[in-house]
C-alpha cells in the first residue's frame, strides 16, 4: 500500500479544507480526452449530434469530470497511490460551448470525517456555471 509522505494524519482535522482548484475543459480538451480514454461518442465532440440527442451542446466526459475533480485530493495529498476509494455520482453535465473559451470546472474540498487506520474522508464540491455536477463525490486518503 502507498501512504502520503506529506501530510500526517495526525495533523489533519475533520473541516480541514482543501486548497480549492479550477480545470478549464475546452473543446481540445474533450477532442484529446476522447484519444486518451477511447470514448469517442460523438455528444463529447459533435456539436450537431449532440444537439439532435437533446443536449444543450458538447458535453464533457464523466469520467473527464471526475478526474480533475480528484486531482484536488491528489494534489492536497501528494501521492495519488494513496487515494484507496473514490466515488461519486453525476448530477449534471459540464456544458462546453465552441466559444474559444469553453467552460470552468470549481472544485471545493475539505476533511469530512477521520477513519481508522490514518484513513480520512475528502467530500467534494465540483461545479459549472455554478450548477454542482457532481453529486456524493468522497475520497478516502491513506495518511502517514
Amino acid at each position: 500500500m502507498t501512504v502520503a509522505t506529506q501530510i500526517a494524519y495526525a495533523d489533519v482535522e475533520v473541516g480541514t479544507e482543501l486548497p480549492a482548484a479550477t480545470f478549464p475543459v475546452t473543446r481540445d480538451t474533450l477532442v484529446r480526452y476522447a484519444g486518451a480514454s477511447g470514448d469517442f461518442n460523438p455528444i463529447h465532440w459533435n456539436e450537431k449530434f449532440a444537439l439532435e440527442v437533446g443536449l444543450p451542446d458538447v458535453i464533457a466526459h464523466g469520467m473527464f469530470t471526475m478526474a480533475e475533480a480528484a486531482r484536488v485530493v491528489t494534489d492536497w495529498v501528494g501521492d495519488p497511490g494513496a487515494v484507496v476509494e473514490y466515488g461519486v455520482r453525476f448530477t449534471r453535465p459540464v456544458v462546453v460551448p465552441n466559444d474559444g473559451t469553453g467552460a470552468v470546472i470549481e472544485v471545493t474540498a475539505k476533511v469530512a470525517a477521520k477513519l481508522d487506520d490514518n484513513r480520512v474522508r475528502v467530500d467534494l464540491t465540483a461545479t459549472s456555471e455554478g450548477k454542482k455536477v457532481l453529486g456524493m463525490s468522497r475520497a478516502v486518503v491513506q495518511l502517514v
